[in-house]
């Protein structure tokens, strides 16, 4: 203001300065000087006035001063109390904020932490309700299975036990005939006048050899006189299973040159008799071949049946190359004794045959159990993943409040500037 006043008083005085100089130039010589006297004193006054002027000027600046000086050291006094009432008014709000912030998140992380112990209860409780339904499903499932299984192997042990009882009777069977047969040879007193024709001797074979085979197998395994493809009457066909399939059986009784072997006087007539019970062998064997194996007909093989034990004995204990001979062509020699043991191996094929055709009914039983029992492998495994599905789940879940709880502790130790620079993330 001073400084104001100062300028304005100094333009003033130019001014004067200024207009009494053109009247200087304008006045006369005379007049100019003493209006040059006049205005030297009234400038001097003026430049008193001006210097006391500028004395009350700047004591009442001074006075101004020091009483604007004084009003703003007061006023910043008052604002400073005023700011120090303001801070502290500023902390008491931010504790207040603090602790009520701080019991909103205590109370919002406890709900959410019973909603999460809620949750994982009801789904504990939903999964061992799910369990406890699967494993009476698959108990149920499988006592029913069992009782399936059970009721089918009792019924083929029942089956079972039924065709050993027929067997033991029928071997039993066999016993008696065998002790029929015994008795009858026993009582025979010349079994050489009774067979001394060959007819009489084929017929006593094929005798025999039905007896054999009506004794052991069922009339569906067998036929007697029947007649192949080719035109030849077999004295008995076996009707085995598949592949074997048909079996060709024909008696042969060479009995003439066997007797000779033994009644012959010398050496060579014992050769000449047992070159020719060969030759009849062989001879009957071609036969056989020739006539009672017939390609996709019957079986591969045919069964030569001596009627004799004693001829059959002689044959395989010192001819073996007439049996090398006879396996050659496929046809295999047998005695009643043999032929028994072979129709008693007929008769168990075709039991095993008929037995597997119960134990495919319990092997397709068996098949579905397999099947019952993968898918059953199958929903164990989903429920294993689940399972495992929720443990990773609970784990997460208690990772997850761990880190609220760290939280909890943060906020309760106030470390909120910590918290700011160093995030905590919740996942």
């Amino acid at each position: 203001m001073l400084e104001i006043i100062l300028i304005v008083a100094t333009v003033l005085t130019l001014a004067l300065l200024v207009l009494a100089l053109v009247m200087l130039r304008n006045l006369p010589a005379h007049s100019a000087k003493v209006l040059e006297v006049q205005h030297r004193a009234m400038l001097s006054d003026l430049h008193d006035g001006l210097n006391k002027q500028g004395d009350r000027l700047i004591a009442a600046q001074t006075d101004l001063s020091e009483r604007l000086r004084a009003a703003v050291g007061e006023e910043l006094r008052a604002t400073r109390d005023a700011v120090n009432a303001l801070q502290a008014k500023q902390d008491a709000l931010r504790s207040e904020m603090l602790t009520q912030t701080m019991a909103k998140l205590t109370e919002q992380g406890r709900a959410d932490q019973e909603l999460i112990q809620n949750s994982f209860r009801n789904a504990t409780q939903h999964l061992a309700t799910s369990i406890e339904a699967l494993s009476k499903t698959v108990d149920g499932r499988l006592e029913q299975i069992g009782g399936k299984v059970n009721e089918r192997l009792d019924e083929g042990f029942k089956k079972t036990n039924e065709t050993f009882v027929s067997v033991m009777a029928r071997l039993a069977t066999i016993d008696e005939a065998q002790k029929k047969i015994d008795g009858l040879t026993t009582n025979v007193v010349s079994l050489q006048e009774l067979l001394g024709d060959k007819r009489s001797r084929g017929a006593f074979g094929e005798v025999q050899l039905e007896g054999l085979v009506r004794n052991i197998l069922s009339p569906q395994a067998y036929e007697m006189q029947y007649t192949l493809p080719n035109g030849t009457r077999a004295d008995c066909v076996l009707k085995l299973p598949e592949p074997t399939g048909m079996v060709a059986v024909d008696s042969k009784f060479p009995l003439e040159n066997y007797h000779r072997m033994f009644d012959a006087a010398s050496p060579a007539e014992k050769l000449v008799a047992e070159k020719q019970f060969k030759a009849d062998i062989k001879k009957h064997v071609d036969d056989i071949g020739s006539k009672y194996i017939i390609p996709n007909v019957t079986s591969d093989g045919a069964v030569m049946f001596i009627p004799a034990e004693a001829v059959f004995a002689e044959i395989h204990a010192h001819h073996s190359d007439v049996v090398d001979y006879a396996m050659q062509r496929r046809v295999w020699i047998v005695s009643p004794t043999t032929l028994m043991a072979v129709l008693n191996t007929a008769r168990a094929v075709m039991k095993d045959v008929e037995t597997r055709k119960q134990v495919h009914i319990i092997k397709d039983e068996l098949g579905k159990l397999g099947k019952e029992f993968g898918r059953f492998d199958e929903r164990m495994k989903k429920l294993a993943d689940h399972i495992r599905q929720a443990h990773e789940d609970a784990k997460d879940v208690q990772i997850t409040s761990e880190k609220i709880s760290k939280r909890f502790i943060s906020i309760e130790r106030v470390e909120l500037d910590a918290i700011s620079e160093h995030p905590v993330a919740l996942e």
